[in-house]
């Protein structure tokens, strides 16, 4: 079984966190949403996970693929990787891999955090749309069924066809019959919403032609497309998975629940809480931290801060209050030598 993750967009609704690092590796309470999609269908999946199969952009750096490299050999997978040169849709997206197109597995877009329950059941069918029941789905692509079966696939529908939004996840019996109906579309051209080439398009052409579609619900589905989205994602998250464990080091501070503290992570003569997470390798020091986000290796010393984003390697001193802080930057006072 195959994992397809296309992930060669810019993330520019997230910046400036995704300059450096791609959206879908950016942590989400310890885990990146790449990490999180593995994790999710290593349990729920019929068949165990053997490749992963990453669509990255032209110019990412050697940090993604080693990032991808490390999430594969947690999680016993064969790393493979592709690119995207020109982004022309997420058709197209797919097809950029199209060298590991065979056999069964599944593609999913990783700018979401989603779950859903084990024990899933492919059999009879060609390919199963992950979906999740919204009233109005009209910003979203969604499945349109007669009984057990799905007849179309619509991108953002004008009027109320269903309510079966498509989350952008989708497993597939034989990933060579999606070349082919990929490589069908870009042939003839058939460009969708925007002027690109639509993966529903595709599987509208699987559909029409009689291949077996059907749809499984997940049971949560959280945006992490934004940068109000992925903080509202971390928030429940932390709620959810508020475990009480520290994997870092707390020395004399106050922490108020829910707060991750990741490994490595250090946290001096400050108060963190509620709704913190402080990623690995972090340094808060004589800080109060509420509702925030310290991504890996930053620095927040001296600083109060509510509703903020601390970038990887970013340092924060005393007069913020509220930042966005993207990778490496620094803002604020400087402080003397062993502050």
């Amino acid at each position: 079984m195959k994992l397809v993750i296309p992930m060669a967009g810019r993330g520019t609704r997230v910046r400036p966190h995704s300059h450096v690092t791609p959206k879908p590796l950016l942590p989400v309470r310890g885990r990146s949403m790449v990490e999180r999609i593995v994790d999710t269908f290593q349990r729920v999946l019929p068949a165990p996970l053997e490749e992963g199969v990453f669509v990255l952009g032209p110019d990412f750096g050697e940090n993604a693929y080693d990032m991808l490299r490390e999430i594969c050999a947690r999680h016993a997978l064969r790393p493979r990787f592709a690119v995207q040169q020109t982004a022309q849709g997420t058709a197209h997206a797919v097809d950029a891999a199209r060298d590991y197109l065979q056999g069964p597995g599944v593609v999913a877009f990783a700018d979401t955090v989603f779950d859903m329950e084990a024990g899933l059941d492919f059999r009879g069918a060609d390919v199963v749309a992950m979906v999740k029941h919204i009233e109005d789905p009209s910003r979203f692509g969604v499945a349109v069924r007669e009984g057990d079966r799905v007849v179309e696939l619509v991108e953002k529908p004008s009027e109320p066809i269903s309510t079966e939004a498509l989350v952008g996840i989708y497993y597939v019996r034989e990933l060579g019959e999606l070349r082919g109906a990929i490589e069908g579309i870009i042939a003839d051209d058939l460009r969708g919403k925007g002027g690109e080439f639509q993966l529903t398009d595709a599987f509208d052409r699987m559909i029409k032609r009689g291949d077996a579609f059907t749809t499984a619900p997940v049971s949560e589905w959280l945006d992490c497309g934004t940068i109000p989205a992925l903080m509202e994602t971390t928030r429940r998250l932390l709620e959810k998975e508020d475990t009480g464990a520290c994997l870092g080091e707390v020395e004399n501070s106050m922490v108020v629940p829910p707060v991750y503290v990741g490994p490595g992570a250090r946290v001096a003569d400050s108060v963190v809480g509620p709704y913190v997470s402080i990623e690995a390798g972090a340094d808060v020091r004589r800080a109060v931290l509420e509702r925030s986000i310290v991504f890996p290796g930053a620095t927040v010393h001296g600083a109060v801060l509510a509703d903020s984003l601390i970038g990887s390697h970013a340092q924060v001193r005393p007069g913020a209050r509220r930042v966005n802080v993207g990778d490496h930057a620094e803002i604020g006072l400087a402080l003397p030598d062993g502050f």
